[in-house]
């Protein structure tokens, strides 16, 4: 089984998700069937032809297609290129974890919560910005203390807490004189599960592993890459059965799904992440999540497999 990993950045770098990547090398080595390459998107280049269907351009040269590929972009990444790459492989049959709309549609927060609500899942009251900014709306319907989200960040980045009406006011008032066009979310805070929150990897529809992330010096974002501590945590069925219907909504088949803590027991959704990083996962748990991933792709190459042999008996 041939795996290609598209990644941007220096493998042996201190960069988001580099460790992870060294992690799927050091496992690939580990197993017979398992041959690992990681790409740059800026290695591949995109030619469409009738003809040639069974190859893809790398560094200029055709080279045969993988049997699996998985994009593990971070959030520099997801330029119109790379996802164009998605697309084409996805378009050549190559079997992709997760897909190019997929990843579109986790990376828009507002689009994702709009699915996540209409599939009835529980998520915090999230609404739009739209500028200027009507302050009064805000308080009536989202409240006070308020989370401020850039629309597509990760990471923990461009997430904020702002605890009052004055706090909310001044930095409207920035991003408006600044970058008015910065798309922002604002969403209800979930004042139970201030600086903790759950991450359940969710692979195939199958919750592989748990962590509880809890952020430090009583801070607000729970993020291990914001020095956030990682613990043990055995989910229970309720926190199961959102992560998968959470990820089973938005078609993720690789992904990390957040939980908060609601006052009164049970869970209410954060975000999904289509790139979750693993390292705290891995520590807290105890489960290699790349034999995991691989496990998973050998299963859909086998129902891809039978699903042929089956159009080919029936034919003949």
């Amino acid at each position: 089984m041939e795996v290609w990993v598209l990644y941007g950045d220096d493998i042996e770098s201190t960069a988001d998700l580099a460790h992870e990547i060294r992690r799927f090398i050091a496992e690939a080595a580990k197993v017979d069937d398992v041959t690992l390459k990681v790409y740059k998107p800026s290695q591949l280049d995109l030619l469409v032809t009738q003809e040639s269907r069974d190859s893809i351009l790398i560094d200029g040269n055709a080279v045969p297609l993988p049997d699996c590929v998985y994009p593990y972009y971070n959030h520099i990444d997801q330029s119109y290129f790379s996802l164009a790459i998605v697309r084409q492989l996805e378009r050549l049959g190559v079997h992709v974890f997760n897909g190019a709309a997929t990843i579109e549609r986790v990376r828009d927060k507002l689009h994702a919560h709009q699915i996540l609500a209409q599939s009835g899942i529980d998520t915090p009251d999230t609404m739009l910005a739209k500028f200027p900014v009507d302050i009064e709306l805000v308080e009536k319907t989202i409240g006070f203390p308020v989370v401020v989200k850039t629309l597509n960040g990760a990471l923990g980045i461009g997430v904020f807490l702002l605890e009052s009406q004055s706090a909310f006011k001044d930095l409207m008032e920035l991003v408006g004189e600044t970058n008015p066009n910065l798309q922002l979310i604002f969403q209800k805070f979930v004042s139970v599960s201030k600086g903790r929150d759950l991450r359940l990897f969710v692979v195939n529809g199958e919750v592989i592993a748990a962590m509880e992330r809890r952020a430090k010096d009583g801070g607000f974002k729970a993020n291990y890459s914001s020095g956030a501590s990682v613990h043990m945590f055995e989910p229970d069925q309720e926190a199961i059965d959102i992560a998968v219907k959470t990820a089973e909504a938005l078609d993720i088949q690789v992904g990390g799904i957040d939980l908060l803590f609601k006052e009164n027991g049970g869970y209410t959704i954060c975000e999904a992440n289509t790139f979750p990083g693993f390292k705290g996962l891995e520590q807290a748990s105890g489960v290699n999540v790349p034999l995991r991933i691989f496990d998973a792709m050998r299963l859909a190459l086998n129902e891809k497999k039978a699903k042929n042999d089956n159009v080919t008996s029936i034919a003949q």
